[in-house]
Parts: C-alpha cells; structure tokens; sequence
C-alpha cells in the first residue's frame, strides 16, 4: 500500500478495503495517526496510563475483529472513537471512578433549556485561550491546560478533549459519545470557560508592571 506519512490517510473506502484485506501498512498508518489522540481520550475516562493503553489495544482489535461488518454510516475515524469510548466506559464503570454516562442528559442541557443555562443565549464558541509568543511559556501554558483539563468533570473534560485537542467537529463529538448538539454545546462552553478563566488567573498573576 506504500507509506501515508505526511500525505495524510486516504478516503474511508480504500481504507476500509484495505484493513478489510489484513493490509499492514494501512493499519500501521491508522496507528500512527490516531492512537495518541485515542490515548488521550481513553485517559479521560480511566485511571492510570496503564488502563489507558489497553483500552486503546482492545479498540484496535475490536477494529480488527469488526471492520468486515462497517457498513459507513458514519467515518471510520468516528467509528473507531466510538468504539474507543465504549471500551473505555466499560473500563471506567469496572474501576467505578466517575458518574454513570447517562447523566449526560442530566447535565441541565436540553435544546429547551438552553437559555435558562447561559442566560442570554449562547450563539457562538468561546474564544480560544491565547497563544503565547514565547516557547518557554507556551509549554508552561500547555502543562497548565492539561492541569485543568485534568481538573475538569468527566463530561467536560471528554467533550472539549475531543473537540479542541484532537480537532473532531460538534457533529462527530455528538456522535461518538451519543450526545445531543445542545449538550455538546453546553458542556464545551463550560469546559472552555473554565480553563480560559484559570488561564486567565495565570496570565494575571505573571503580567509585569507597565
């Protein structure tokens, strides 16, 4: 199949034809693009590292095992998530660390309730955190990010990983983790909102006098 690096991967169909005939250098490319970003994600419902790591192995191999019966309702990359993030619920539930998943729709998100939410409506994203010029703070900055999505509630902490660490768009987010839009929006909104508010602290408390 030839080496994908820096060329991207190709459409869904050939890659479906591929893994579907034990292709490994096309399973070999999806690893190498998706699984830390899987990692990541997996990390945001477990506990350690460790349990991370095989809930991301146990998704490849449901893949592997599954891949004959994809029938491309949705992008594979949504598949394989979603795949991803059942894996890891069921993980999650056997270490029992966080609240059930059905509490999502008990998140005060409802397309009726979006108002009563964030009064005034809520049209538009929250804007990104700032980029810093300096490389040195903006690797602080980064480790801060990560220390406040670490500090976030489950449900916030997932969606806004998927969303604004790995780059997937509302409607894929709603999909891997069976969601509404409306409870998209509202818990990325209150997951951004908090850590631009603890960045913002931050920025403050290293601005130097004029």
């Amino acid at each position: 199949m030839g080496s994908f690096a820096g060329g991207g991967l190709p459409p869904d169909d050939v890659v479906v034809t591929a893994l579907r005939a034990g292709d490994e250098a096309m399973f070999a490319a999806l690893l190498d693009t998706w699984s830390g970003g899987m990692l990541r994600v997996a990390r945001s419902y477990v506990s350690t590292d460790h349990s991370a790591e095989e809930v991301v192995q146990d998704t490849w191999l449901a893949v592997i095992g599954g891949i004959d019966a994809f029938e491309s309702r949705s992008s594979v990359k949504t598949w394989i998530y979603r795949i991803l993030v059942n894996t890891a619920k069921k993980r999650n539930a056997r270490e029992s660390r966080t609240l059930p998943w059905s509490s999502f729709e008990q998140d005060g998100a409802t397309d009726k309730g979006l108002d009563a939410v964030l009064p005034g409506g809520w049209k538009e994203p929250s804007a990104a955190w700032p980029t810093p010029e300096s490389e040195a703070l903006a690797a602080e900055v980064r480790g801060l990010i990560a220390e406040g999505l670490a500090r976030l509630p489950s449900r916030q902490r997932i969606v806004i990983t998927l969303r604004d660490v790995e780059g997937c768009t509302s409607e894929e987010v709603c999909e891997i983790l069976e969601i509404s839009p409306a409870n998209q929006r509202v818990l990325l909104h209150r997951a951004r909102t908090a850590v631009r508010g603890w960045l913002a602290d931050y920025f403050e408390s290293v601005k130097q006098p004029e």
